[in-house]
């Protein structure tokens, strides 16, 4: 075949995440009684700031000494193997909840982060963002330093009582950024 085809959009019939996504744990990364769980949550709000039930968030991330694990079975919680991949639904108020780690960074000098998917009605596509972690290598983080300074706070989570907090905005005032990856 000679010509080249392009991907055709996405459906927007559904999607159905409570029939077959949804599985025993998916939120939990680490138990969260575990020794140095952290609870990683928020809100996710639509362009009139108002909550959004029905999404189903997807993180991936690195473990706390900044490596990525590569073994295979994510969907198998057995306890005690972090996956570094997650996923949760919002609940009505638009709230969703993982337990897992603090990331460490995957490079000596750079900032660690979260990296969240967001799929809900009327995406056509899936949405793809960072929540970085506050700290001082924040300010020499590339993607970060590319953005205009009044934007960057969007991609940066909060030091809260039982973790870190993460609000997606998905359009309107105060949007949080969202990246496209090449091929995407």
């Amino acid at each position: 075949m000679s010509t080249l085809l392009v991907a055709t959009p996405g459906q927007t019939i559904g999607p159905f995440y409570g029939y077959a996504l949804p599985y025993e744990q998916g939120a939990e990364l680490v138990p969260p009684q575990a020794a140095g769980a952290v609870h990683f949550h928020g809100t996710v709000t639509d362009g009139d700031g108002q909550p959004v039930r029905d999404v189903m968030l997807e993180i991936w991330q690195a473990d706390r000494d900044g490596h990525v694990p590569r073994s295979a079975g994510s969907l198998h919680r057995d306890g005690w193997t972090f996956t570094g991949w997650g996923r949760a639904a919002t609940d009505d108020d638009g709230h969703y909840s993982f337990s897992t780690v603090e990331p460490g960074p995957t490079e000596p000098g750079r900032a660690a982060f979260i990296m969240v998917t967001v799929f809900g009605r009327g995406l056509l596509n899936r949405l793809f963002t960072r929540a970085y972690v506050p700290g001082p290598a924040l300010e020499n983080d590339p993607l970060l330093s590319s953005l205009p300074e009044e934007r960057r706070s969007s991609l940066i989570a909060e030091r809260d009582a039982t973790g870190l907090r993460f609000d997606v905005s998905l359009q309107g005032p105060g949007e949080t950024v969202f990246l496209r990856y090449p091929g995407h």
